[in-house]
């Protein structure tokens, strides 16, 4: 493709450079080792490298196009100059990624994100759409699961999965927008039908300064990439739902809120029940029933929002509610991994905010006859000020609680357990390794009682060390609590 047709259909300026109409554009990257000749290379100033030190290798491999600062050094290639580089290369690449899938809707918020989307997807594919999800968990169809490794994947990574997934033929996909994705522009480029908000609680203020800075980096999502004439919708019972509010009403978007404190879908009643729970909600003023199959007021939220989102992008009301009663479990989300000896199930849990912690164990309780055990830890090198708030909330809402190791990073693991014993009371246990830590919760658990292993769900892996001495060791909570369990004598 010409990189003046680029130009054109992104409508940006190709800045006066001589021969932009006879160049061809092969590809994008913003890793100068992927240049190959007619490459547009996106040279970005980040907190550990500069990109713009990988200029000179990039147009010595065949770059033909740089989008940079305005001050970048670029000689031998037409340069795009922007404030925000990133954002200009998203716009610049979004023509060349086609075709991208008809319908796509983003969520955000600090929790509910990936299973939001998931259940969104599920929720499309009952309703005979070909529809996928994007985030946390991967690139996951009906057929598969390919994991990205990251919430929010960079641009081109982005908007070449869509790519693929629409030559495919999914035409519906829904995908996690985060804090730091919002902020570096890596959801830019393709048109978005609808946005979702979750929730917000304290997370990541080791990248954002402020809760401000960081709710308003979230609302990037209303504020410019859901398309003019697009919906909001919003859970409408977080402390942060009316300032969402304000944003959505603010940028024009059409208004759709869920929760018992919604006008669209407001949910009525909850009813906890074995796997379960039974849902009653309002709905264009028909009251309904809903027996969902998940546990726990965060689930049911998360749920409502994805059936908001099926709804404002031309799903069926009575298809969509029906469909609810069949959802499936998301990875790592309240996931039933197994049965102690003595009959306790274990829960695996990725938890690992204070705010989403306290929500595991209230979803959790209603189904205690007993005891509820909790194994959880802290991350390293991330928001050291929620470690005690963390160790606060499973002092008081476990009946034991057992502090472990999460992915230590670069960090003493012994002092970020420290940390997370500073929030708790008499009676909390320390035991460091993660594996012996599950294991003594599911030795201990009897009859009656529940046990909730938090902080990384779905991953694979722990992380040991940073930068250069980092090691993954392959860690899987769920296969660890079912190895545990069966070891024991249980399923």
């Amino acid at each position: 493709m010409k990189l003046s047709a680029l130009c054109k259909a992104a409508n940006i300026a190709p800045g006066g450079a001589a021969g932009v109409a006879d160049i061809n554009v092969t590809g994008f990257a913003i890793d100068h080792r992927k240049v190959a000749p007619g490459t547009v290379f996106g040279a970005f100033r980040g907190a550990k490298f500069n990109g713009e030190d990988f200029i000179p290798a990039a147009i010595e491999a065949g770059a033909v196009a740089v989008v940079a600062a305005p001050d970048a050094k670029v000689e031998g290639a037409v340069h795009f100059a922007d404030a925000e580089p990133r954002r200009l290369f998203a716009r610049l690449a979004a023509p060349f990624f086609t075709p991208v899938p008809e319908t796509l809707v983003a969520i955000t918020g600090t929790n509910g994100k990936t299973s939001t989307a998931e259940l969104t997807r599920q929720l499309w594919h009952m309703a005979g759409q070909r529809a996928a999800s994007i985030g946390t968990l991967g690139v996951t169809t009906s057929g598969e699961s390919v994991s990205t490794g990251l919430t929010t994947p960079d641009n081109v990574t982005f908007q070449a999965n869509l790519t693929g997934l629409a030559r495919e033929g999914v035409t519906h996909v829904a995908y996690e927008a985060s804090s730091h994705g919002l902020s570096q522009y890596r959801i830019e480029g393709p048109r978005v039908s609808a946005g979702a908000f979750t929730n917000l609680s304290r997370d990541h203020l080791d990248y954002h300064a402020t809760m401000e800075e960081y709710f308003a980096a979230k609302m990037r999502l209303f504020d410019e990439v859901v398309v003019d004439g697009g919906t909001a919708v919003i859970w409408a019972d977080d402390a942060w739902s009316g300032k969402a509010i304000e944003h959505a009403k603010a940028r024009g978007l059409k208004l759709f809120t869920v929760g018992t404190k919604g006008e669209d879908i407001r949910l009525l009643g909850r009813t906890p029940g074995g796997l379960g729970q039974k849902l009653e909600i309002d709905y264009l003023g028909q009251t309904r029933t809903i027996d969902l199959p998940l546990i726990g007021g965060y689930q049911a939220a998360n749920a409502l929002v994805a059936a908001g989102l099926v709804l404002a992008t031309g799903g069926d009301a009575n298809g969509t509610f029906d469909a609810m009663k069949w959802l499936g479990t998301v990875r790592g989300r309240i996931e039933r991994a197994a049965i102690s000896p003595a009959g306790a199930p274990i829960y695996i849990d990725y938890a690992h905010t204070p705010d989403a912690l306290e929500a595991a164990i209230a979803a959790l309780r209603p189904h205690v006859a007993g005891r509820l055990i909790a194994v959880f830890g802290a991350g390293g090198d991330r928001d050291q000020g929620k470690r005690p708030e963390m160790g606060r909330i499973a002092s008081e809402g476990a009946d034991v609680a057992i502090v472990t190791d999460d992915n230590p990073r670069g960090e003493d693991p012994a002092a970020i357990r420290a940390m997370v014993l500073a929030g708790m009371g008499e009676g909390a246990r320390e035991i460091g390794d993660r594996r012996a830590a599950i294991g003594e919760a599911i030795a201990e658990a009897r009859a009656g009682d529940v046990v909730l292993i938090a902080g990384k769900g779905h991953e694979q892996g722990q992380i040991i060390g940073s930068g250069e001495t980092m090691r993954v060791l392959p860690f899987d909570d769920v296969t660890v609590a079912r190895e545990m369990a069966g070891t024991l004598g249980g399923k």
